[in-house]
């Protein structure tokens, strides 16, 4: 329970959220405001805004800072830490950041209300591997749900409605066998989804890194991986810019996402170097920091994930028709 404490005053010292894929980011578009943390790049270059949230799936950036990667380009990064994609999408629209990192569904959310974004490179997918990904549902150790169809009915905590969580995890219900439409999702911050699990508030609860391991370290279990169940090869985040400052600024774009690319293409045949940068932008309790399971990252963007994304979206009624997902990729 300590770990837990202490990742709930994390949060709030820090505005951390977790999430996968993500993970940890609203629905909505209305800005929840910013942190003022910051890291950058040294030396001199194009001065350029990121908005990120200080959780896993961005390793690869700092690891990026840290290899000179982003300054081999020209550039000269500045990461500001926001709560989520709710800040970060606004922000980038409006110029705040020139580029952003955010799950996949808030961007097809984002371009259906008309605010126009480009992905400029990927940002984190699923490793694939059913019980061994970055994100899952987990129940206490004696629950009698032994599988994802056995949440039909059931009272499960995300921390967002009406998002990715929710739209994978029905996927993977459907998959099984079960029928979603009785699920009660219950809205709570990552930090406080094991607890709700373990008093009994919820049946179950999704959770990324790092609180997956915080969670199955303390005797919780898996019993389904909504993203690496719903597509093995499921693209949860990407980063991305606005439309307008593409237009304006294709030379930079450009480079950063040539830079971009090497850090995730380090990070993911170093992950030994990306497991040692988290000390550098959160305070993991060691024992877990060496637990967590990383995950995947690649340059390429999983097309076909988002596209698929995009039809869970409207299968739930998050949207009324199939985005247009090739507006949105580069």
């Amino acid at each position: 329970m300590d770990v837990i404490t202490r990742r709930r005053g994390l949060l709030r010292r820090r505005t951390i959220v977790a999430a996968a894929a993500a993970l940890t980011m609203s629905a909505g578009l209305a800005a929840c405001g910013g942190g003022s943390d910051s890291s950058s790049a040294s030396g001199e270059g194009t001065s350029v805004k990121v908005g990120v949230i200080p959780i896993i799936d961005v390793a690869p950036i700092y690891l990026g800072i840290k290899k000179g990667f982003f300054k081999d380009e020209g550039l000269n990064l500045k990461l500001e830490t926001a709560q989520g994609g709710a800040a970060i999408v606004p922000g980038v629209v409006s110029g705040q950041y020139q580029f952003g990192f955010s799950n996949t569904t808030s961007l097809l959310l984002a371009g259906d209300k008309g605010l126009k974004l480009s992905a400029v490179t990927a940002g984190v997918s699923s490793t694939g591997k059913v019980g061994k990904d970055f994100g899952a549902v987990v129940v206490p150790g004696n629950s009698p749900i032994k599988s994802a169809k056995d949440l039909a009915g059931k009272k499960v905590a995300v921390n967002t409605l009406n998002n990715i969580n929710t739209t994978t995890i029905n996927e993977v219900v459907r998959a099984d066998g079960g029928d979603p439409s009785g699920i009660k999702y219950v809205e709570l911050p990552f930090p406080d989804i094991a607890s709700a699990v373990a008093k009994g508030d919820v049946d179950a609860g999704q959770v990324v890194e790092p609180f997956l391991t915080i969670a199955t370290q303390q005797g919780d279990r898996q019993v389904a991986s909504n993203y690496a169940g719903t597509d093995p090869d499921l693209e949860v985040g990407m980063y991305f810019t606005s439309q307008n400052y593409a237009k304006g600024n294709a030379k930079v774009v450009e480079e950063f996402t040539t830079a971009m690319n090497k850090s995730l293409s380090y990070s993911q045949s170093h992950p030994a170097e990306a497991r040692a940068i988290l000390s550098d932008y959160t305070d993991l309790n060691p024992k877990v920091q060496k637990a967590v399971t990383l995950p995947r990252w690649s340059p390429k963007i999983a097309t076909e994930s988002v596209t698929k994304l995009g039809e869970l979206s409207v299968t739930d009624g998050l949207l009324k028709s199939q985005p247009d997902v090739d507006a949105l990729l580069p």
